[in-house]
């Protein structure tokens, strides 16, 4: 389920993804809320691009130490490549 970032607290969130297009986005927010997982998600700035860097916008995705373990396992069933592993 999507969470604000108060639901945070003193917990430091883990990034998990980034979602350059909308529709990317929304697919793993579907992913995510199906499987009765906690995230956050915010807007951000990234860089991009290989031979012509830019700064893009994408939509961040975060959950906590806890949850990290069963995201990362339901992203890949779903073909998402994380960015993050267990700590």
């Amino acid at each position: 389920m999507k969470r604000e970032a108060d639901w945070f607290g003193e917990t430091e969130p883990v990034l998990v993804y980034i979602a350059g297009r909308l529709g990317e986005a929304q697919k793993l927010e579907a992913v995510l809320t199906e499987s009765g997982l906690d995230y956050g998600v915010e807007t951000d700035e990234y860089e991009g691009g290989f031979i012509f860097r830019r700064t893009r916008t994408g939509a961040f995705f975060y959950v906590t130490n806890e949850s990290l373990p069963a995201t990362l396992e339901t992203m890949r069933a779903h073909g998402y490549k994380p960015i993050s592993e267990p700590r």
